[in-house]
């Protein structure tokens, strides 16, 4: 019997032994479904943009709806229309037997590449000299780029550039060969140059030597705003800018898709530039809005600023200062805050502009939390589309100062038998490795060393890539269908960004909408809010909601033509470079709405044929209320974007 029961208990043992290693193995292949499914998800989401952007509310093919408010023309601004044509009778050509050449050197980023040429090309009809092809240092200085695709061909089409200006100004590829190797004046130009300082100081040297250089460094090397006798150069600017500087085939091919990406199913996108750059950020002493690390990069910054010459202010500022009278950008969180106060829905797609955000992912967790389909290039473009846009380049060679030679065994034992008589004292303990991604990276150094060291040929590559990804960027950001601009009109007068963008949907389509907000007046905002950000009160969210409204308006036009138009002129191409459809502004019409209008010539009558009033977003016959909801219109695929102010609370009895 005892016998028995042993043996039963051993089954049962076995039993429960088998009855778990199953359980084991079928909870390992539940948890590895698990796994791979989340896998897949997040897969999935981190390529909703790039392969498939159209699945996001497919269940909503079929009678979308997008409100007016937010995505709809600003019917106000729609008889202004393009037109950069000479108005002046003859109109002369250029002259093939001028004073000379001008060829110039062109340093700095995206901005200030951009601004400079339209500034040369206008400075070269007003000497009536030939232009050579400008040289942009930034991708002509490094090796392993494809010679076909270096200096000014790398980011724009030569032979579009030359042949939309051919009525303008004669532009020569390179220099005639008896001139490559004379000596010849060069000048440093500053943007703040006036036409007079060309025409009495350099132009009779041009005269005498047939050729003069230029080193621009400023971002441009003629100011904004010019007697009205040189209208035709400010037209001739806008047709440079608008016109003339085509991006390259690639780029331009790429930008396309990733716009019909982005509105995939007919979904409206929002293009979004922080405006988060170093110098910037060190120009106007904003290194507290940041931690640790990027307030001192910051600070170097700003001290090598300062002993250049280019400011002259204290090293220490309150960053806090500066942010409360609107010096500082407005950082994603808020820009989050903002949208979300104006009724943009979570699934609203955000496109992310700008190959350089100082502070990189981690300060746009806050906004990503928001709005999850915050996407950049990397998100709805592959490496493959990506790397066709770059070209064909050599491989950088290795640092032999960060990867030791690997000793063989026998190399070991050699060393340990050399190494001395014995006992001796151990070595002291090795340090911690410095990994190579430590190393990499605009930040590494600050760790190991007092200075910035110099860029290494890795750093140049990649600040040529920068070009071209803010050559994406831009095209995107121009054709969105609403634009947000972080940091704009900063006051250092650099050409930016932002009021590249802005001065560019100005003149192309000046009814798209653009915002243009107020720094300071909304920093006071959200400080007033600064313990309930998420849950503001509702006259808050309206007090935001006016004032956003205002900025895309002609009241925002407005604003930029008092603080943008002084400093840069394509942030602002009115009058000059636009027309109206309309003979008489409505007499009902606010004060600012007549300072849009003021001094527009009336367009041509083809045009003006051409034009007819249409609204994408909404019926054009009935005046609604911008709260009406009727006043929407079916716009592709996706859900109703309710007002976040709809779904907001009752007002607080307390404000």
């Amino acid at each position: 019997m005892v016998c028995f029961e042993r043996v039963s208990v051993k089954q049962r043992v076995k039993w429960v032994t088998v009855v778990g290693l199953v359980l084991s193995c079928v909870s390992m292949l539940v948890l590895a479904f698990i796994a791979k499914s989340s896998s897949d998800m997040l897969h999935g989401l981190d390529t909703e943009f790039s392969y498939d952007i159209n699945r996001v509310n497919d269940s909503a093919a079929h009678g979308a709806k997008y409100s007016w408010r937010l995505w709809g023309n600003i019917r106000n601004l729609e008889p202004l229309q393009p037109y950069a044509n000479p108005r002046t009778a003859p109109y002369i050509g250029p002259i093939e037997h001028n004073n000379g050449f001008i060829y110039a050197e062109i340093h700095g980023g995206f901005d200030n590449i951009r601004n400079s040429i339209c500034d040369l090309v206008t400075l070269s009809r007003l000497l009536n000299a030939t232009l050579v092809l400008p040289e942009i240092k930034a991708s002509s200085q490094l090796e392993g780029i494809s010679s076909n695709i270096t200096s000014f061909s790398y980011i724009y089409d030569v032979e579009k550039f030359i042949a939309a200006l051919a009525n303008d100004v004669v532009i020569v590829r390179n220099l005639p060969p008896n001139f490559e190797e004379a000596q010849y004046p060069i000048f440093k130009a500053k943007r703040t140059s006036s036409p007079n300082f060309y025409l009495e100081e350099i132009l009779p040297k041009l005269k005498d030597t047939k050729f003069i250089g230029l080193i621009v460094t400023d971002g441009g090397c003629l100011r904004s705003i010019l007697p009205r006798r040189f209208a035709e150069l400010q037209r001739l600017r806008c047709r440079v800018a608008f016109h003339a500087l085509h991006f390259r085939t690639e780029i331009s091919e790429l930008a396309q898709l990733m716009v019909e990406r982005l509105r995939g199913s007919g979904h409206p996108y929002i293009a979004y530039h922080p405006g988060l750059k170093r110098d910037s950020l060190a120009y106007h002493g904003c290194g507290e809005i940041f931690q640790d690390l990027h307030t001192e990069l910051i600070q170097y910054r700003r001290a090598q600023m300062i002993k250049q010459g280019m400011l002259k202010e204290d090293l220490s500022v309150d960053s806090h200062d500066q942010k409360n009278n609107g010096s500082c950008p407005l950082m994603p969180e808020e820009v989050g805050l903002l949208l979300q106060a104006m009724g943009y829905s979570s699934i609203t797609r955000i496109y992310l502009a700008g190959s350089e955000i100082f502070g990189g992912q981690r300060v746009l967790i806050p906004l990503r939390a928001v709005y999850p389909f915050l996407v950049d290039r990397t998100s709805i473009c592959s490496k493959k589309e990506l790397s066709s846009v770059i070209g064909l380049e050599t491989q950088l060679p290795t640092d032999a100062s960060e990867t030791p030679p690997i000793k063989i065994p026998k190399q070991v034992k050699t060393d340990w038998e050399n190494a001395g008589p014995r006992p001796r004292p151990l070595p002291p303990p090795p340090d911690r490795p410095v990994y190579q991604h430590e190393r990499e990276g605009w930040y590494g150094w600050i760790g190991e060393k007092d200075g910035e060291p110099k860029p290494s040929l890795g750093d140049l590559r990649d600040q040529a890539h920068y070009l071209l990804w803010d050559a994406l960027d831009y095209i995107v950001s121009v054709e969105a269908d609403a634009f947000f601009p972080g940091f704009d009109n900063d006051g250092s007068g650099w050409p930016d960004f932002s009021s590249l963008v802005k001065g560019h949907r100005l003149y192309k389509m000046a009814s798209r909408r653009t915002y243009r907000p107020d720094r300071k007046f909304l920093a006071g905002l959200l400080k007033s809010t600064s313990d309930n950000r998420y849950h503001p009160p509702r006259n808050w969210t309206l007090a935001v909601k006016h004032h956003l409204n205002q900025s895309t308006s002609e009241d925002g036009v407005v604003r930029d033509f008092y603080q943008s138009k002084p400093k840069l002129f394509l942030s602002y191409p009115l009058p000059e470079c636009t027309c109206t459809t309309t003979k008489h502004v409505d007499s009902k019409g606010s004060s600012n709405l007549k300072k849009v209008y003021e001094g527009q010539a009336e367009c041509p009558q083809e045009l003006i044929n051409l034009h007819q009033f249409h609204y994408i977003y909404g019926d054009d016959d009935d005046e609604l209320e911008d709260n009406d909801p009727e006043r929407v219109k079916s716009y592709g695929a996706g859900r109703l974007d309710f007002p976040f102010s709809e779904l907001d609370e009752e007002m607080d009895p307390d404000d």
